[in-house]
């Protein structure tokens, strides 16, 4: 039950955090295990923070696109434009 609580903690902590607040974390989790410089256990650990951290970058880009779309409007679809035939017969 303790270890529940204590990822959802984890989690929380993790949705306040800001876009660069979570890559710059991401990126030390990632270069501390791909030197090898932490134990297994706590490597797996690191690791589900870092898929936590990813989730929340991805939730904060898409709602960022949102935003964006919502702002832009609309697509123009570009009106097809009269080709000229290649043989003109005259």
């Amino acid at each position: 039950m303790a270890i529940a609580m204590a990822k959802e903690e984890a989690k929380n902590d993790v949705g306040k955090l800001t876009f660069e607040q979570a890559i710059k974390e991401l990126t030390g989790i990632v270069g501390k295990i791909e030197q090898g410089d932490i134990e297994l256990q706590d490597s797996l650990k690191q690791y589900e923070r870092g898929m936590d951290l990813i989730k929340h970058c991805r939730k904060i880009l898409q709602e960022a696109e949102k935003r964006i779309e919502k702002i832009s409007g609309p697509e123009e679809v570009p009106q097809k434009t009269q080709q000229k035939p290649d043989h003109i017969p005259f």
